[in-house]
């Protein structure tokens, strides 16, 4: 693949080859969905940019706030205040939510503190992914140094990452 502008393979964001993502799932007939947090959109905008992907990618939510996590993904807003917004439990509701409401069989969800403060007392850098499937949820909490873009991007590689990981189990 020819370069992007960063001077990386076009389609690859980090070691993770999205378009190899979206291929695996347009061939098993998998559909997407993706809530995001932390993210506000740059999960779906690394699969859209593949050719091709809307065979897979149905659309997403960006619930930026509690509202709207409770509101459209059915989070609990007891968890919201017993754990916050960046914790395993709300990053598992937010994809299953988004799976039942897509009607997708797989979704991700992005949640955590980019910073420069946090605002929900988790330390800033710290995120959580999530994948729903029928089968089963998957949660991942991470930490990373840097500032809001290096923490953000982190997040869409971890969330693919994940995604890579099930695909490779679940082949």
């Amino acid at each position: 693949m020819p370069p992007d502008a960063s001077g990386q393979p076009a389609g690859w964001l980090g070691a993770i080859a999205v378009a190899d993502l979206v291929e695996r799932m347009v061939t098993r007939g998998m559909t997407l969905s993706v809530a995001e947090s932390l993210t506000g959109g740059l999960v779906l905008a690394a699969l859209t940019d593949v050719p091709g992907s809307s065979a897979a990618v149905l659309g997403g939510v960006i619930a930026y706030s509690d509202t709207v996590k409770v509101d459209l993904l059915g989070v609990d807003a007891a968890d919201l205040v017993r754990h916050s917004a960046v914790s395993e439990p709300v990053a598992r509701q937010m994809a299953e939510g988004c799976r039942a409401r897509f009607g997708t069989t797989v979704a991700l969800s992005t949640t955590g503190e980019a910073g420069p403060t946090s605002a929900t007392g988790a330390p800033v850098g710290t995120h959580v992914v999530a994948l729903a499937t029928a089968a089963a949820t998957r949660t991942k909490s991470f930490h990373v140094s840097g500032d809001r873009g290096a923490v953000r991007r982190a997040a869409v590689v971890n969330a693919l990452g994940l995604l890579a990981d099930v695909l490779a189990t679940d082949a």
